[in-house]
């Protein structure tokens, strides 16, 4: 499991910083959360295909989080895409892209599909699952949480003790089926072990709100926006943003592992000021970068 960040600034894009995008990758999936303009400019940079893209998860459609949309698309379309795009929004996301498509010409048009998040559990798939909550900002706006499904591993001391050999029996075990060997059932309590999935979840644009907190709890990685400084709660509160200190808050509260700081207003030069004011509070923190990459 890798995330790659693509875009650290918050509605205007800096020389160092271009508006929000990351990539998270997982096994056969890439799923984008959020396309501001520049994304695929930034994929290239950062060695990724356009056409690994399965999902596009978007947070809402102020024009830093979805300029980049319209141009993916018709790269994709160009790049002879061969699967079916999964985009998953807030309410009227279906509708957005549908206006976008009628504004641009597409010559050729990927396959598709938009699905307007209308309940906490969006997908839910064999190996994870993904959740979104709304988020208090001034247009309609989603958090989203991807959830890595627990899996079973085989002990091989517990199987070679039972002389149970490598192959299909081992597999059945691992899938939590009950096997037969040599006249006896054992059971996949028995020879497994639980690991636990990984959890990222993705705080956008928002105020302080108790969703937040119910998004995050107990992720392995939290993404968080963090516009401003505490010393410019005023302005976060007016726009409908978070202060660093209130991310670090949500981390705290939440009892996530690790904290990753973005979306910075171009006012910042470094992020200094953003990571002291996040630290306050909660410890484990990184400040984002275009082109970080963090592995789980």
């Amino acid at each position: 499991m890798e995330l790659t960040i693509l875009g650290t600034s918050c509605m205007i894009p800096t020389k160092e910083r271009n508006t929000s995008a990351m990539l998270l990758s997982f096994n056969e999936e890439s799923i984008l959360i959020d396309c501001g303009e520049g994304t695929q400019r930034q994929l290239r940079i950062a060695g990724i295909r356009p056409t690994c893209i399965t999902k596009i998860l978007i947070s809402h459609w102020h024009g830093d989080h979805v300029l980049g949309l319209p141009g993916l698309l018709q790269t994709l379309g160009a790049s002879e895409y061969t699967g079916k795009l999964r985009i998953y929004g807030p309410a009227g996301s279906a509708r957005q892209v549908e206006k976008m498509m009628d504004a641009f010409v597409f010559d050729n048009r990927v396959n598709f599909e938009v699905t307007d998040i209308t309940k906490e559990r969006f997908f839910d798939g064999k190996e994870f699952c993904l959740e979104a909550l709304p988020l208090d900002h001034s247009i309609s706006c989603m958090g989203f949480s991807f959830i890595e499904k627990d899996r079973l591993r085989i002990n091989l001391k517990k199987a070679e003790k039972l002389g149970i050999p490598e192959g299909p029996l081992m597999g059945e075990l691992q899938q939590g089926k009950a096997i037969t060997f040599k006249g006896k059932k054992i059971g996949p309590d028995e020879v497994t072990y639980t690991v636990k999935g990984k959890k990222i979840t993705y705080i956008a644009d928002t105020a302080l709100t108790d969703n937040c907190i119910k998004l995050a709890k107990d992720a392995d990685l939290l993404i968080c926006e963090s516009v401003y400084d505490s010393k410019l709660d005023n302005k976060a509160e007016e726009y409908k943003h978070l202060t660093a200190r209130q991310a670090g808050m949500i981390a705290n509260q939440a009892e996530v592992k690790q904290l990753v700081l973005t979306h910075f207003s171009q006012r910042y030069k470094n992020t200094q000021d953003i990571e002291e004011d996040a630290r306050v509070v909660f410890d484990k923190i990184i400040c984002a970068h275009d082109f970080m990459h963090l592995k789980l």
